[in-house]
């Protein structure tokens, strides 16, 4: 047993799953700035998990599955920590990996396959929210190799990313057109960068708002946190671009920050029941990011919905688990243990 606040855990043994090229070897400090921007998150959940007493054995997933089984049949896991993000270099088919999982009956953290299924596709989102009641912008689709037409009601200014891709890939100022040649020249950019189909959604002018939920059939949801650039031009759109997300530079040229919401305790109450009924209609489990652009009029509309969000220890999610008095370790035990605790053979709808 292990003993940790005066609490008594079963010690476990853990198989952690990342991207090969993003396993945790050695010290994060031996890397570049920018390099440790990409594999915090491994090292901080690795360090949890040994600070919680756990045996942990980190695994390397490139594109093939006998790599993940070899591991289940070596190591016979309780739980498979999963922060896969990618597979073969295909981002969408990281829930073929948690599918794969279900099939070999091995427990796993994080989102179960239909609710990556849904969650990634954010045409689909929109569609199941929309018919749901809830605030979405409205927007179109562009498959590549088709022409680019605008629907008539599909008003400018308009927000061009890609359909399928995560951690704000393709993002940037360029990203919001207000014509359509504009429209034309960025879904043609997203088809050549990304190889995916683009989406083109209502521009939301407001305040970018996070809020984390966990859990699988009983679901917490954590404090509001916000997304502020204190020194960007004041005509210019706050976007969570690539930049944003992945340059420790540029952060600090626009002087990124994120906190506590300073919101109402009836938006924090709205929020947080909006996302819970968000959460479940996706069909989502474990832990997810549900991103909002919140009007001057206090308007919600839901951007995003992002299961197994980065979880590093200074990232949105831990820090607002961190302000709900979860310190990191034990929000990593909480992921593991409504890891141990889904059953995958039942379905909710």
């Amino acid at each position: 047993m292990v003993k940790r606040n005066g609490a008594n855990r079963k010690k476990l043994r853990v198989v952690m799953l990342a991207d090969e090229s993003l396993v945790p070897t050695g010290d994060l400090k031996d890397y570049s700035e920018k390099q440790r921007e990409l594999r915090k998150t491994e090292f901080d959940v690795r360090d949890a998990i040994e600070e919680l007493g756990h045996d942990l054995v980190p695994i390397g997933v490139s594109d093939d599955l006998s790599t993940i089984r070899g591991a289940i049949d070596a190591h016979r896991p309780d739980i498979v920590f999963n922060l896969v993000e990618e597979f073969a270099g295909i981002g969408h088919f990281d829930q073929h990996v948690v599918s794969y999982l279900e099939l070999c009956k091995q427990p796993y953290t994080g989102c179960n396959p239909r609710g990556l299924t849904l969650a990634r596709d954010k045409a689909i989102t929109k569609k199941i929210l929309a018919y749901h009641g809830l605030k979405v912008p409205e927007f179109a689709t562009f498959p590549q190799k088709r022409a680019v037409k605008r629907p008539e009601g599909l008003k400018f200014p308009l927000f061009v990313k890609s359909l399928t891709e995560e951690g704000s890939v393709g993002i940037s100022s360029a990203s919001v057109v207000v014509n359509d040649d504009k429209l034309r020249e960025r879904v043609e950019y997203i088809h050549r960068t990304t190889n995916s189909t683009a989406v083109a959604e209502q521009f939301i002018d407001g305040r970018e708002i996070y809020v984390g939920v966990m859990g699988n059939d009983r679901v917490t949801v954590l404090p509001a946190w916000e997304l502020e650039m204190t020194k960007k031009d004041d005509d210019a759109p706050l976007i969570a671009s690539d930049r944003a997300k992945w340059d420790p530079d540029y952060q600090r040229q626009v002087g990124l920050k994120t906190g506590p919401a300073r919101i109402t305790r009836k938006m924090q109450a709205d929020l947080a029941t909006v996302s819970k009924t968000i959460y479940r209609l996706l069909g989502m489990s474990g832990y997810a990011r549900l991103d909002y652009r919140v009007t001057e009029d206090g308007e919600a509309y839901l951007l995003e919905a992002n299961p197994n969000p980065q979880i590093a220890k200074d990232e949105d999610f831990a820090l607002s688990a961190e302000h709900a008095k979860v310190p990191y370790p034990e929000l990593i035990d909480q992921l593991i243990r409504f890891g141990v605790n889904y059953q995958p053979d039942r379905l909710v709808s």
